[in-house]
C-alpha cells in the first residue's frame, strides 16, 4: 500500500520543506499551512478533474454541479446511458463530453478499477489512468495528488504553479515543465505538499 498525506503529515512536509527552502520557508510563515484540498477517489472526481482541463476551476465548477443536479445516480452506467449528445445538453463541451463517455466506458466494460490504483506505485497508476483517452498528464497526475493524496507528485502542465514559481523564484519569465522539474528536486519526497504551498500562495496573490 503506497502512503498518502493525511492534516498530520501535511504539516510534517510543510515544516520539512521550510527548512530546505528559504522561498518555501516564507510562504510557510506568511500563508501557514496549505489545505489538504482532499478528494473522495472514484468516478466523480475524475469527472471533475477532466471538466477542469484548461478553464477555470469557478466554470469548472459550474458545470460540475449541473451535472451532478441533473444525473441520477451519478455512475458510469448512467454516464454510458446519457451519451454524448446530453451531457452537451447539460453544458459539456463536445470533447470533454466524450472524454467522460470513454471514462465511463473504462469503467463499465472492467478494463478500469479504481481500487486497483492504490495498489501501484506512482508511475504505473499514472500510466494506467492515461490509457483512458481524455486523461492526459496532468489530469492523471491531479488525480494522483488530490484523491490518491500521493505525497510526491508535480502535475504537469499547470498554469498557476509555474506562474506561482516565477514569482517565488523570481524568474524572468514562466518555467517550462523541464525547469519546474529542476527546482522541484529539492522538494522530494514531498513535492505534492510544495504544489500545495505554491496554490495557496497563488490563490492569496491573486496572481
Amino acid at each position: 500500500m503506497n502512503t498518502y498525506l493525511n492534516n498530520k503529515s501535511l504539516l510534517f512536509a510543510a515544516k520539512q520543506l521550510s527548512k530546505i527552502d528559504g522561498d518555501l520557508s516564507t510562504l510557510f510563515t506568511t500563508d501557514g499551512v496549505p489545505p489538504l484540498w482532499a478528494r473522495r477517489p472514484g468516478f466523480a472526481t475524475l469527472i471533475k478533474i477532466i471538466l477542469e482541463q484548461q478553464v477555470s476551476l469557478s466554470s469548472a465548477k459550474a458545470t460540475n454541479d449541473k451535472l451532478h443536479k441533473n444525473i441520477k445516480p451519478f455512475t458510469p452506467t448512467r454516464f454510458f446511458e446519457l451519451g454524448i449528445s446530453n451531457l452537451r445538453k447539460l453544458g459539456v463541451t463536445r470533447q470533454k463530453s466524450s472524454y467522460c463517455i470513454n471514462l465511463a466506458v473504462a469503467f463499465t466494460n472492467g478494463k478500469f478499477s479504481f481500487t486497483s490504483l492504490n495498489k501501484l506505485d506512482d508511475l504505473s497508476a499514472r500510466k494506467i489512468l492515461m490509457q483512458i483517452k481524455g486523461v492526459g498528464p496532468w489530469t492523471a497526475d491531479i488525480y494522483l495528488l488530490m484523491a490518491l493524496r500521493r505525497p510526491d507528485i508535480w502535475p504537469m502542465g499547470d498554469i498557476a504553479l509555474a506562474k506561482s514559481i516565477k514569482k517565488v523564484k523570481r524568474l524572468k519569465a514562466l518555467p517550462s515543465y523541464e525547469q519546474q522539474l529542476r527546482v522541484a528536486k529539492m522538494w522530494r519526497p514531498y513535492r505534492s505538499v510544495a504544489a500545495r504551498m505554491l496554490w495557496q500562495h497563488y490563490i492569496n496573490s491573486k496572481l
